[in-house]
């Protein structure tokens, strides 16, 4: 099935294609996908991943894959949630919205995390699927690892007894919140007509 992603984000990009070409997915190169500025002001991840499928979709005549997820952390009532990419501010780069939630959980004992992710598959003719995954672990007090990107330095994942960021793309795609979504999206795929 050819399909775009409906994303701006180029990191993000990277790992959807990622997992998803080897799901046997046909992915639209970004130098042929016509990109669409949308406003992620859903109050959860499956509205703004609804929004983001179904503008791309229609600007792109066919399937696209919207991927909304975000970190929620336990003592920060779930925050910063669907605002995780803007979590120090609407132009906030990776390192500000890390170094905010080391601020934040500074003198806090529980931090226990867990990233969500919502995947939505928009078809052109208005058919529609959606996914969600999970991933539980921890929020560490300083930063590490090299590869990943948003809050992988800091989220430490008990499955593969290390942070994201220490992982390499196929060990955080076994186990992460947008690896597990979209192998759940890809099983609804085997018995969608």
């Amino acid at each position: 099935m050819k399909l775009v992603i409906a994303s701006n984000n180029a990191k993000k990009r990277k790992e959807i294609d990622h997992i998803l070409g080897n799901l046997g997915f046909d992915i639209v190169a970004a130098e042929y996908t016509v990109f669409v500025d949308v406003e992620e002001d859903g109050a959860t991840f499956a509205e703004n991943a609804q929004k983001k499928a179904t503008a791309f979709a229609a600007a792109n005549h066919c399937a696209a894959l919207g991927d909304d997820s975000g970190l929620c952390v336990d003592a920060l009532d779930d925050a910063p949630g669907v605002h995780s990419s803007r979590f120090a501010g609407e132009d906030a780069s990776d390192a500000d919205n890390n170094e905010k939630l080391m601020a934040e959980l500074h003198s806090m004992d529980n931090r226990k995390a867990h990233f969500t992710c919502t995947i939505h598959l928009q078809f052109p003719d208005g058919r529609s699927l959606c996914a969600e995954g999970r991933v539980d672990g921890e929020i560490r007090k300083t930063p590490s690892g090299q590869t990943g990107f948003g809050y992988d330095p800091l989220f430490f994942c008990p499955e593969l007894g290390k942070v994201f960021a220490e992982a390499t793309a196929d060990e955080k795609a076994s186990v992460s919140h947008r690896g597990r979504a979209l192998r759940a999206l890809a099983e609804q795929l085997q018995s969608f007509v």
